[in-house]
């Protein structure tokens, strides 16, 4: 009778493949735990508000502090949020997180940005970093259409403006209002309320309160697109 020879040394892995398999079912694992640990995140601040930001946490420890409390849309002026998707993604209603036709027009153009929506920006904020790396564009491309799934365009907005910066250390609509008005985010003015949208997404250069030329230009603008997003329904998925 003669033995079968082979058998039972291909059914044993070599020495050289284990680590190769703990290492595979490893990263897997990683990838699992991230991505658990986003869609939570994700889920978490569809309800509740997000801590301060990586960027605030670093402003906060440079300038030993900043001004910055949250406060609910319903308590912040409807023309706020019309003039910040009027002057940063007047199609935010229509798109799903990325809007294509920018993207297009940017990319004939020959530029490299401009054409960021509204969800990619609380995106960046609240969970990313802010140095324009390709790691980080591809974390936001994927972590835009969960939170455009998991929250509803109204919540973008009421993040986005609880996180944004008006001026040095001047985080959030309610911090950037006493700041620059000395009122509460209610009681804005459309004309307030686009000076603040004018000042994005460079605000350390710019001031509502002490307006250049070009910011008196860029928030007149803003108030007829406010008012156009307004009257043509483009608010509609923001306001009550």
């Amino acid at each position: 009778m003669t033995k079968k020879r082979g058998a039972a040394k291909s059914s044993k892995p070599t020495p050289r493949r284990r680590p190769l398999r703990r290492l595979r079912r490893f990263a897997l694992w990683c990838v699992l735990v991230c991505v658990v640990s986003t869609c939570l995140a994700a889920l978490v601040h569809s309800r509740i508000a997000p801590n301060p930001t990586h960027y605030m946490r670093e402003e906060a420890r440079r300038l030993g502090g900043i001004e910055w409390r949250w406060v609910d849309i319903d308590d912040v002026a409807p023309v706020m949020a019309r003039a910040v998707v009027a002057a940063e993604d007047a199609d935010f209603c229509i798109h799903w997180g990325f809007d294509m036709r920018a993207i297009r027009s940017v990319i004939e153009r020959g530029e490299t940005r401009g054409a960021s929506t509204l969800s990619q920006q609380t995106v960046k904020n609240v969970y990313l970093w802010q140095d324009r790396s390709w790691a980080r564009k591809a974390l936001e491309a994927l972590m835009t259409p969960l939170i455009e799934a998991l929250w509803s365009k109204r919540r973008i907005i009421e993040v986005y403006l609880n996180i944004a910066e008006f001026d040095e250390g001047v985080f959030g609509i309610k911090a950037a209002a006493r700041h620059y008005f000395g009122v509460s985010p209610d009681a804005l003015s459309a004309r307030q309320a686009a000076r603040l949208a004018a000042l994005l997404p460079d605000p350390k250069d710019r001031s509502a309160s002490q307006p250049s030329a070009w910011v008196r230009k860029r928030a007149g603008a803003i108030m007829d697109g406010a008012a156009t997003i307004r009257r043509d329904g483009r608010s509609g998925c923001f306001e009550d």
